[in-house]
């Protein structure tokens, strides 16, 4: 999978030199169209199928429908064909500026309003450039307060002047407080929340130093989760338009957000009335269907016997938008009837306890590599930058941290608790987050991608947010590259870990990759509660190979403490062995000469 992206951006390269770095930005989603800066007698014309034309005629007809401008060159140069396009920070396009040789990429314009600063750690991961901030907000650790909710799943309200001052008063080293009362509160983990000052709701809150998380809009500066479900009931053939506009002016006479929306929901026999189906696909929210069994068990301050006697149920719009929100969740306006010459319409809304978005959320699988970070690969560097959490094991979060942004929050969990860590990989994804889920090695090779995905089929496709698997550098990779190239031929992997795999299975792989002469790789050998296994895999192979067979134990992969050692299947040296070891068993062809450990592929005998 891709991801999709709405994102309209354009890069222009101004000089011949810049050929390389717009094809390479060509093909990732920030960037749509591509253009060699020329003069006015080569507009038209093409240099290697990039078009050749005049900055400044490009930015004439582009400037109001972009989102994103990268230029390939000078900082001045960018500066001045800008200049005269500049109006606002909440309108003008984001600007980044990369040189020639790709090393150096420089957020320029639109820090918060365009995301520009995240989309540049992404550009400079995937490209292997270095980021130069110019912005005081990162460099003081500070928390961009007009923008860092975007990556929470949240959609603003308020004037732009009064996000501004905010932004000011903590460029000043002012206190900031933040009054949340409703969304996602894991913000506050990360090292530029921590500044933030939080009060409660009953708190007097700070004019001008105060900004608010809720669903409700009477507050000058306020970020929305989606925590509201709208629960609907109506007529046969209610038209679109009384919906719409009956569900405005409950919102309105509540002071409700309509940002604050995550879905609408009603009884399963509505699923084709179109008003309400149009009204969802307008607005692109997700809605829920349940039957009148299930309905019929939720409690409410308004049942109907009328509409038990019609539908089987004493509610719809009450029970179903309750029942969307789940458990914790309250009724923040009782039903409402609203009625037209064209049908009647019931509206209901409830409060969840957790944000639902999952269109907009997304689970990164990432394969950080065996250790040293210089092993993990652009696309996953891409992609850690991309998300906002990050959930693994301890240990290979520890290995990965040096690159992590402080408004990026880590998530640590035990060596046990797999399931728990894609569980809550998933949770936040539908509440609208970026998640990367962290793997050591290649997250395919025994790691976290197999359970995430048997969670995300068990998901309707309709409700599943978007997944994508990163691959990394496994730790048998790194293991046959320091030692030589013993996995030339064809080889297989196999763990000796018998928790999730009966061992009985385990030695038939064994014996069938003796059978065939495959080089073998032994993941998880050897810990203190297994410790006989790994003997009883030694003398299956010993009764097909000979004792001579070559053998590499390679410890600690690229971490510090790496270490190498060739033995043969005789001199097997048992107790050095643990968890943290990978070995490589050759086949019938593998030899061991001046610590060149090497299966031929047969290029020679050609």
């Amino acid at each position: 999978m891709s991801i999709v992206s709405d994102l309209k951006g354009i890069a222009i390269g101004l000089s011949n030199n810049s050929k390389e770095i717009l094809k390479r930005l060509k093909k990732t989603e920030f960037v749509k169209d591509i253009y060699i800066a020329g003069s006015s007698k080569d507009d038209g014309k093409e240099n290697e199928l990039i078009p050749l034309q005049k900055p400044r005629e490009i930015l004439l007809k582009k400037w109001q429908e972009i989102d994103l401008i990268i230029f390939i060159g000078s900082i001045a140069a960018s500066i001045r064909i800008i200049n005269s396009f500049l109006t606002s920070k909440d309108q003008d396009p984001g600007v980044i500026v990369i040189d020639n040789k790709c090393s150096k990429i420089v957020p320029l314009i639109g820090l918060h309003q365009s995301n520009t600063q995240n989309i540049a750690y992404q550009i400079a991961n995937l490209l292997g450039g270095e980021i130069i901030e110019t912005n005081n907000s990162n460099d003081q650790s500070f928390l961009n307060l007009d923008s860092f909710g975007n990556q929470w799943g949240w959609e603003r309200s308020g004037n732009i002047k009064d996000w501004s001052k905010l932004v000011i008063k903590q460029a000043k080293n002012e206190e900031i407080f933040c009054k949340q009362l409703s969304g996602n509160s894991l913000w506050k983990n990360s090292e530029s929340g921590e500044i933030i000052t939080g009060i409660n709701e009953k708190e007097i809150e700070k004019p001008d130093s105060t900004f608010h998380v809720s669903v409700f809009e009477n507050h000058e500066t306020t970020w929305h989760p989606p925590v509201l479900w709208i629960g609907i009931g109506c007529e046969r053939n209610t038209c679109k338009e009384l919906i719409a506009n009956s569900l405005n002016n409950l919102l309105e006479s509540r002071n409700l957000s309509k940002y604050s929306i995550a879905g609408l929901a009603t009884v399963d026999i509505k699923k084709d009335e179109n008003g309400i189906l149009e009204l969802a696909k307008e607005n692109n929210l997700p809605i829920k269907f349940f039957n009148k069994e299930d309905l019929s068990t939720i409690i409410v301050p308004n049942p109907s016997s009328v509409v038990e006697m019609e539908i089987g149920t004493p509610s719809v719009a009450e029970a179903s938008c309750l029942l969307a929100a789940g458990e914790e969740s309250k009724l923040l306006e009782e039903k409402r009837i609203f009625k037209n010459q064209s049908g009647a319409v019931t509206i209901a809304v409830a409060e969840s306890k957790n944000q639902y978005n999952p269109t907009h959320g997304e689970i990164h699988i990432i394969g950080s590599g065996p250790g040293d970070i210089s092993f993990l690969t652009n696309n996953a560097r891409k992609a850690l930058s991309r998300c906002t959490v990050w959930i693994g094991y301890k240990m290979y979060l520890d290995l990965i941290k040096p690159i992590k942004r402080n408004d990026q929050v880590l998530i640590e969990s035990k060596l046990t608790e797999e399931k728990e860590r894609c569980s809550k990989a998933i949770k936040l994804a539908e509440e609208g987050i970026k998640v990367a889920l962290i793997s050591s090695g290649e997250s395919g090779f025994y790691g976290m991608a197999g359970l995430l995905l048997e969670l995300l089929q068990k998901i309707k496709k309709e409700f599943r947010p978007y997944f994508e698997v990163h691959p990394g550098i496994s730790s048998v990779q790194l293991a046959a590259a320091i030692s030589g190239a013993p996995l030339m031929n064809d080889f297989c992997s196999v763990s000796l870990s018998d928790k999730l795999t009966p061992w009985s299975l385990i030695e038939k792989r064994i014996e069938g990759a003796l059978l065939g002469d495959f080089v073998i790789a032994l993941f998880n050998p050897q810990s203190i509660e297994r410790n006989w296994q790994l003997k009883s895999v030694i003398d299956i192979c010993l009764q097909s190979r000979h004792g001579d067979t070559p053998v590499l134990i390679a410890r600690q992969v690229g971490r510090e403490n790496q270490t190498k050692k060739f033995f043969t299947l005789n001199t097997i040296p048992f107790k050095e062995i643990d968890m943290l070891s990978i070995i490589i068993i050759g086949n019938s062809q593998t030899t061991l000469v001046d610590e060149i450990f090497l299966t031929p592929r047969g290029y020679l005998q050609n």
